[in-house]
C-alpha cells in the first residue's frame, strides 16, 4: 500500500466518526485506530458517560447517568432479533435521497429483503434481512455513521 493512500485512509478515520478501521490487500493488511474516548458516540458513550464526568463531579453525573443510562438500556434490549451493522460505514434508510424508505416501523420483511445501505469506501453495500417478521424499531439514522456490529434494526 502505498504512502498517499495510507496518509488519506488516516485522514478518513480522523475526520469521521470511525474509531477503527481495517483494511486487507494483496500487499498487506493495515489497521487504523482513532485514540481518542469521543470517537464510539451512540452505545459506549452510555457506558462511559457515567465514569467519566465522576471524577470531575459526583452529583451531576449521577443524575446524568441516571436518566441518560435506562433509555439506551431499554432500547439496547428490546423483545426480538438485532439486526447489526456488518461493516463501518454510512447507514441510509433508500437507494437515494428522493427515494422511499426500504422498510418502515412495522414492515413486513422476509430473510434476504434489503433494509438499508450502508456505504463504504464509496461503495453502497445492501444490507439484507437475515430473519423474517415485522420491524419494530429502527435505530439509526439516515446519513448517520455506523460501527461493526452496531443494532441498525430489531425484527419481532
Amino acid at each position: 500500500m502505498d504512502l498517499r493512500k495510507l496518509k488519506t485512509l488516516i485522514d478518513l478515520v480522523s475526520e469521521s466518526n470511525i474509531s477503527e478501521l481495517e483494511i486487507t490487500e494483496a500487499e498487506g493488511k493495515v489497521r487504523i485506530v482513532k485514540g481518542g474516548v469521543a470517537a464510539p458516540v451512540q452505545y459506549v458513550q452510555t457506558v462511559a458517560a457515567p465514569a467519566a464526568p465522576a471524577a470531575g463531579a459526583a452529583a451531576p453525573a449521577g443524575a446524568i447517568g441516571a436518566s441518560a443510562a435506562p433509555a439506551p438500556a431499554v432500547e439496547a434490549a428490546p423483545v426480538g432479533h438485532a439486526i447489526k451493522s456488518p461493516m463501518v460505514g454510512t447507514f441510509y434508510r433508500s437507494s437515494s435521497p428522493g427515494a422511499p424508505a426500504f422498510v418502515e416501523i412495522g414492515s413486513q420483511v422476509k430473510e434476504g429483503d434489503t433494509v438499508c445501505i450502508i456505504e463504504a469506501m464509496k461503495i453502497l453495500n445492501e444490507i439484507e434481512a437475515d430473519k423474517a417478521g415485522t420491524i419494530t424499531q429502527i435505530l439509526g439514522e439516515n446519513g448517520q455513521a455506523v460501527e461493526y456490529g452496531q443494532p441498525l434494526f430489531i425484527i419481532e
